[in-house]
């Protein structure tokens, strides 16, 4: 049986599951290191991939516009979606609760996982805590623990390494990427981006080679 794994970005209009501007580069940098097998954007398709030192170019990207939609694909590849959240019934994630292919749904740092973000979830892990600092982790951070626990569990086959240094796969001719939207609800998204205010979370420019545009250019052909 292979082991793949998944994150799940869930990306709306007001609150974002990954939430500040340059998150979701480094989560991006952090997938590659550990394995993962697809980043899932479900939402909006636009993030800022600063702090990903190119390494979006080594993983497989694929959009949803609903979280039922993401959640349909996962279990059609027998896929189990893990919660990261310090909820009541969430296991020890250094006790490697898994089962199968796995895919993780990281909560807003401010406000956690939602309702109907929970509702998608078979279970979930959290970091057990062991000084008296912090309330909770950067959701990279705790994406990085939990994506290298998976690896671990999974029995990954560890990168070859060169001095200090793991070794780094060429750059692919074509970056491999899935889209579910027609012309006409990039369209109508593109159009809902200009009547509304942003976040602080997106970027407020329109600069095509800009890297907060980065799912722009991966999903148009």
């Amino acid at each position: 049986m292979v082991i793949e794994s998944y994150v799940v970005v869930h990306n709306i209009a007001k609150r974002h599951n990954i939430a500040k501007r340059h998150n979701v580069g480094t989560l991006a940098r952090s997938a590659t290191a550990f394995g993962v097998t697809e980043l899932i954007l479900v939402g909006r398709r636009d993030f800022n991939a600063f702090g990903s030192h190119g390494s979006t170019s080594h993983l497989r990207f694929r959009h949803f516009h609903f979280l039922l939609d993401a959640r349909h694909f996962l279990k059609g590849k027998d896929c189990d979606i893990c919660g990261v959240e310090i909820a009541n019934g969430a296991l020890p994630v250094n006790e490697h609760p898994f089962k199968k292919s796995t895919a993780f749904l990281l909560g807003n740092e401010g406000t956690g996982l939602s309702a109907k973000e929970c509702e998608i979830c078979d279970f979930f892990v959290y970091i057990p805590q062991y000084g008296c600092g912090t309330a909770s982790l950067n959701v990279t951070v705790a994406a990085s623990i939990v994506l290298h626990h998976f690896g671990v569990w999974a029995a990954f086959s560890e990168r070859t390494r060169d001095g200090n240094k793991f070794i780094v796969a060429e750059r692919p001719v074509k970056q491999v990427r899935y889209c579910t939207e027609t012309e006409e609800s990039i369209i109508a998204e593109r159009k809902s981006r200009k009547e509304h205010t942003r976040n602080g979370f997106f970027d407020e420019t329109r600069n095509e080679d800009s890297t907060s545009n980065l799912l722009d250019v991966l999903f148009s052909e």
